[in-house]
């Protein structure tokens, strides 16, 4: 007798298109407003105290997610984020450390009665990506419904949107643009910004830097950048500083950009700091700009 399967083929849809921060301990509406929620700062290094990059824009309470590092659901549910609430996410490229937490973030929250699809946007290669993903999940999603587990007939589903540079989403609360930038020998990787209501909010995803994302930011409230620092940098031995020079942005280099920017809080995540301190990198980009600038933590909100 053989096991019927069901088709779990995702949908696919192409489109060519310097100051502490209080966090979601204390008692922040996130109800109403906009607010920017670190769900994970870190990179590949097993730093135990920083899970993968994924930041949350919350407007009104409905969450737009972008990246979905290692331990994304567990950081919102620590955020005080309602996970059945998880339901979209932007990718800003598909490096594993911005990706492993896309299973988690789609069955977890289905699993803990989310009722819908997980909407994921993001480069070329996404679809593919999610696809195999279904594949992968195939047995567990078949157990969950057809077995004794009681379990929502929605929510399981995945939808895969690849998109390209422009307005990739807008919805009644939130306009959401690609911008590209330039990831090493990534053909395409993005930084997103995020226009609602009060705020303007730009993340720029792993990146050298990029004219894109000053032109995005233009004096934007908040501008969430990844960073290296440059003394650490020094000690890198040669193919290393190869590789972060071509693929990711120094502390000097954001200062730079930062002062063309001009936003109202510099947000450092995905920091290298190979044992430079959070208050010397801050330091090495301040020599560089005056503005306001925060080393962020995982679950500090903006």
């Amino acid at each position: 007798m053989r096991t019927r399967l069901l088709p779990l083929l995702p949908l696919l849809h192409l489109s060519c298109n310097k100051e502490p921060a209080s966090t979601p301990r204390s008692p922040i509406d996130l109800s109403t407003g906009t607010h920017v929620v670190l769900l994970g700062t870190g990179t590949p290094n097993a730093d135990p105290d920083r899970s993968g990059p994924a930041v949350a824009i919350v407007v009104d309470g409905a969450v737009y997610l972008v990246d979905a590092g290692p331990g994304v659901v567990r950081r919102a549910s620590a955020a005080r984020l309602d996970v059945k609430r998880l339901n979209r996410v932007f990718l800003t490229h598909l490096h594993s450390d911005h990706t492993t937490g896309l299973p988690d973030l789609w069955l977890s929250p289905w699993v803990l009665d989310r009722p819908t699809p997980l909407a994921v946007y993001g480069p070329p290669g996404t679809g593919e990506l999610v696809h195999h993903l279904a594949q992968a999940y195939r047995s567990d999603i078949e157990r969950r419904l057809s077995g004794f587990q009681p379990s929502d007939t929605t929510g399981w589903r995945i939808l895969a949107t690849e998109v390209g540079p422009g307005e990739v989403y807008r919805d009644d609360r939130v306009t959401v643009t690609a911008l590209p930038v330039d990831h090493q020998d990534w053909p395409v990787a993005y930084g997103y910004r995020f226009q609602t209501a009060d705020r303007v909010i730009v993340v720029s995803g792993d990146t050298r830097p990029t004219e894109t994302i000053v032109e995005a930011c233009n004096e934007c409230d908040v501008l969430v950048h990844e960073v290296y620092s440059d003394a650490a940098f020094a000690r890198r031995s040669p193919e290393w500083q190869r590789y972060h020079g071509g693929a990711h942005t120094g502390a000097a280099d954001l200062g730079r950009l930062a002062a063309r920017a001009n936003p109202g809080v510099l947000v450092l995540y995905h920091q290298l700091l190979w044992g430079t301190s959070d208050s010397a990198l801050v330091a090495e980009i301040a020599a560089h700009w005056n503005g306001r600038i925060v080393s962020g933590r995982d679950l500090q909100v903006f």
